[in-house]
């Protein structure tokens, strides 16, 4: 088990580059030279704003070099509680010049995202408030003994909330230091807290509640009870390396090639993904990236009603990442990148060890035994995976890109954490599972949306969907066998707001109607959806306004370059509307044009006993497999691999699996 740790360039050698430290102080030295950066200003967000796709491809493409090197553009998002002001700033790195700024109007175009100095703040104001420390004294307790989660407001009917910054808090008793106080929610009390103003807007107090007295300290011996001693270890090797390699964050394996960026929103994105097969390098995607992620609760009770959290949006997924650990997070032989995000003051923090580049093996590629022929062959396949984890309060969240020797990519989000608690009303409550006694978790969805801005062999794409189609028994069909496939093109924008349905068999053929396979048929990739439910919150509900991307499986749009996020640029506290419902407003034409496939999914979560006091991990994405790209089996070239390894019968020196 070894690592390689790769430092994020210091010099973009690429346009799409991850942003480096240098670069991240010239930005904010750029913003504070223009007088936009104070004692009090805060950095809500600040990334790179990638060169427009065309400058990318064609004869005019920018490529790697000093004498190609782009304008280095960044975006970041500005907040100052004492001017009460947000604004949204683009600057060139190249020019030294602020291209752009714009002040929001909260009321219509939502907050900034969420602060890390803000999950602090909650529990500062409330620290020092008559009512929230009256309620506490009420159920014998004080600030001291109680722990806030900064829960983003979402929008409501609470009369006086417009235009405010705002952050809800629940209660948690917390022990001792080290007591995970997720056991003890203080139920029947929320707190609305204004953090431009700080002070609390508004509490709701139905008076005290029983605090479950459960001990949720996973890693104590009283609750893990004594460590089992008969795992033997498994150990990951691969004597002569890995069969990838990393030249600044353009990743090269087995086919494959693509470039590695890392956003503080995004966290992964992969960019320009090519596969090359006998000496022919093509396109298949030109970015992908998780671009919202939404958890909605569905418990009714004042005190969770108001309970969904954009993490991307909100409370970015990227920033928060984790520093992985060899062993733990990341087993075999490990390449590691450290991407470099701005904190609250603009400063460059670098996330040591955030992105974990790995080979895995991945069972079975194809086999077959045919007595005719006298042949038993045998093919072991494996992937390359690309991933990340991040913390956003109780829930963790792995991101994990896989691609395969036979062309396919999937995407896998790992959920795990510790489940949002409350005390249990009433034995059998309507809207939680009783995880312990006492202890409820409210039912709720963790639904991702992943834009895929697809380039299959070049711009000019389609999407047509795939309907399994039963045939009535009658003439042609005597014995009621047969079967059918229904194709349906999705033409424009309007017509192209699609559900799955797993009855039908559903998927989605993304082509290019101008490069045909040696058949005759456009080349092209399938697009496999889970089928899991939607947004199961009412259609005129405000989580279905401001998360409408996640009411449906499948939307498709024109290529624009603004168009990067499924719930628009502003989630915190924006009102709703925004993102996939005003892009495909324009109802643009799709057929034969730069395409973006925008795919939802995810967990519709009952939370289970076993999932207390530490959740196992649940797992959900998607799957795009070439269907009709190459004109054969393309992992014919695969050689056979050694027949080592086997305890029961070792095999002989140099043998091989066929």
């Amino acid at each position: 088990m070894t690592l390689q740790t790769i430092p994020s360039a210091t010099v973009a050698q690429h346009p799409l580059e991850q942003l480096s430290a240098p670069e991240i102080q010239q930005a904010r030295q750029i913003l504070a030279d223009a007088g936009l950066v104070a004692d009090t200003t805060r950095f809500a967000y600040l990334g790179l704003i990638e060169p427009p796709k065309q400058a990318l491809y064609g004869e005019d493409a920018v490529n790697d070099g000093e004498d190609a090197a782009p304008d280095r553009v960044i975006r970041a998002m500005l907040w100052d509680a004492t001017l009460s002001r947000s604004l949204d700033v683009r600057a060139s790195l190249s020019t030294g010049e602020v291209l752009e700024q714009r002040e929001l109007n909260p009321a219509v175009d939502g907050q900034l995202p969420v602060l890390l100095e803000e999950f602090e703040l909650i529990e500062e104001i409330l620290a020092v408030d008559p009512q929230w420390i009256a309620a506490l004294e009420s159920r014998g307790l004080t600030p001291a003994q109680v722990r806030v989660a900064p829960l983003s407001a979402g929008v409501f009917e609470y009369p006086g909330e417009e235009g405010k910054r705002l952050l809800r808090g629940l209660g948690f008793r917390q022990d001792h230091p080290g007591d995970h106080a997720w056991a003890h929610p203080l139920d029947g009390l929320v707190a609305f807290v204004d953090v431009e103003k700080r002070r609390v807007d508004h509490l709701i107090d139905d008076g005290p509640v029983p605090v479950p007295e459960i001990n949720g300290n996973y890693t104590e011996p009283e609750i893990h009870g004594e460590l089992r001693t008969d795992l033997k270890p498994i150990e990951i090797t691969q004597p002569d390396g890995p069969s990838f390699s990393l030249d600044g964050n353009h990743l090269s394996w087995a086919g494959w090639d693509l470039r590695v960026g890392f956003d503080a929103r995004e966290g992964l994105v992969l960019h320009q993904i090519h596969h090359t097969r006998r000496g022919r390098r093509r396109p298949l995607i030109h970015r992908a990236a998780i671009s919202e992620m939404v958890v909605p609760y569905g418990d009714p009770a004042p005190y969770r009603s108001w309970q969904n959290y954009f993490d991307s949006g909100e409370y970015l997924v990227g920033r928060d990442a984790n520093s992985l650990k060899l062993g733990c997070d990341c087993l075999g032989e490990i390449t590691y990148l450290s991407p470099v995000v701005a904190d609250d003051f603009g400063n460059p923090r670098t996330i040591e060890n955030g992105i974990c580049v790995h080979e895995e093996d991945a069972g079975i590629l194809w086999k077959h035994t045919d007595e005719w022929a006298g042949s038993n062959e045998v093919r072991r396949n494996r992937r390359l995976v690309v991933s990340f984890f991040t913390t956003v309060g109780n829930y963790d969240y792995g991101f994990y890109w896989y691609l395969y020797l036979d062309g396919t990519i999937e995407f896998e989000a790992k959920a795990t954490g510790i489940v949002f608690t409350a005390a249990l009303p009433e034995k059998g409550y309507a809207y939680a599972s009783e995880i312990a006694p006492g202890l409820g978790a409210p039912y709720h969805q963790h639904l991702f949306n992943a834009r895929l801005d697809m380039m299959i062999d070049g711009e000019t794409n389609r999407v047509e969907e795939l309907d399994l189609v039963r045939l009535p028994k009658g003439p042609g069909n005597p014995h009621g066998n047969a079967f059918s496939q229904k194709r349906t093109l999705l033409g424009r924008e309007s017509d192209a707001v699609r559900d799955a349905d797993g009855s039908k068999g559903r998927v989605w053929h993304i082509s290019n109607p101008e490069s045909l396979n040696h058949l005759g048929h456009p080349v092209g990739y399938t697009l496999f959806p889970e089928g899991q439910p939607t947004l199961a919150m009412a259609d005129d509900s405000s989580i279905a306004s401001r998360a409408a991307f996640a009411r449906h499986h499948l939307w498709v749009t024109r290529h624009a370059e603004d168009e990067l996020y499924a719930a628009g640029d502003f989630v915190n506290q924006h009102p709703g509307g925004a993102g996939l419902p005003s892009y495909v407003a324009q109802d643009r034409d799709l057929d034969g044009q730069d395409l973006v496939v925008w795919h939802s999914f995810g967990l519709t979560h009952y939370p289970r006993p076993e999932d207390w006091p530490v959740m196992p991990v649940d797992t959900t994405g998607f799957t795009l497999k070439p269907h009709g790209f190459f004109d054969e089996n393309p992992t014919l070239d695969v050689p056979s691999s050694a027949a080592g390894h086997c305890a029961s019968a070792p095999a002989e020196p140099h043998a091989s699996c066929h």
